[in-house]
């Protein structure tokens, strides 16, 4: 799919990989929503970028707010074509620790959001792509959703985040089979140690540890490679089903 001309939706597009998303999407045509709960960020972005980009504050673990994001869309740019689910949150904590078992209500709220609010993006936004006009390949929509290398290889204290990530990669290739029928292609991209905010409020000491464990290239990765992937999968029908690792080779220790 050609994103020029087309409509795009980004949660967590305020910051991070969603506003490298946001930028690289635009700058091939594409008029954006950027869907957030970050109000000044994410109007600051809108901003910088004119009339390529509003602004919604969302919240993606409420049906209510996801539907108003998409109807933006559709109200201000005339549709939705393509969805990319950044939205997501960092948490850690042994299932057994110092002060005990992990709180119930932590692994809760780290799968509600990183893997139940990415859900109800992606169903919203499939049923809204189903209204639209078939490309010359058929094409309706793609979603692109953001699971984790933890989905993989998690570390000791990444339960519940792995958890969450693991379940956006599972729920890939069964929703992309699904919405076959419709033309609309589901692929997740599973980042791994990547320079976003989420990191920088790491120590420099320890950010760098971190970059010296990927073996080619040995460095954080940069929001643009991530996004410059998600254009790569939009313009590629047949990139469908899969999750693609991310990470220059990083495969995560124990710990």
């Amino acid at each position: 799919m050609d994103p020029k001309g087309k409509v795009a939706l980004v949660t967590g597009g305020a910051s991070g990989l969603g506003a490298a998303t946001v930028r690289a999407l635009c700058e091939r045509g594409a008029r954006v929503v950027v869907a957030d709960k970050a109000r000044d960020v994410g109007e600051s972005l809108v901003r910088e970028l004119g009339n390529a980009a509003s602004f919604v504050e969302t919240d993606v673990t409420s049906e209510p707010m996801m539907k108003a994001a998409i109807e933006l869309a559709k109200k201000e740019y005339g549709g939705l074509h393509i969805a990319v689910g950044c939205a997501g949150i960092g948490t850690s904590g042994r299932v057994v620790g110092k002060s005990g078992p992990l709180p119930l209500e932590l692994f809760a709220l780290t799968v509600n959001v990183n893997l139940i609010g990415m859900f109800n993006m992606a169903r919203l936004c499939a049923a809204a792509m189903t209204d639209n006009e078939p490309n010359a390949e058929a094409e309706r929509g793609v979603i692109v959703m953001t699971a984790s290398i933890a989905a993989f290889d998690g570390q000791i204290g990444q339960a519940a985040y792995s958890a969450s990530k693991a379940g956006v990669a599972g729920m890939t290739l069964p929703m992309a089979r699904e919405l076959s029928r419709f033309g609309i292609r589901v692929v997740s991209i599973a980042p791994g140690t990547f320079d976003t905010p989420m990191l920088g409020m790491l120590p420099e000491e320890m950010r760098q540890a971190l970059a010296a464990t990927v073996p080619f290239p040995s460095r954080l990765g940069r929001p643009p490679e991530f996004a410059q992937l998600v254009l790569g999968i939009v313009e590629n029908v047949m990139l469908n089903g899969e999750t693609i690792r991310l990470d220059g080779a990083l495969r995560m220790a124990p710990k």
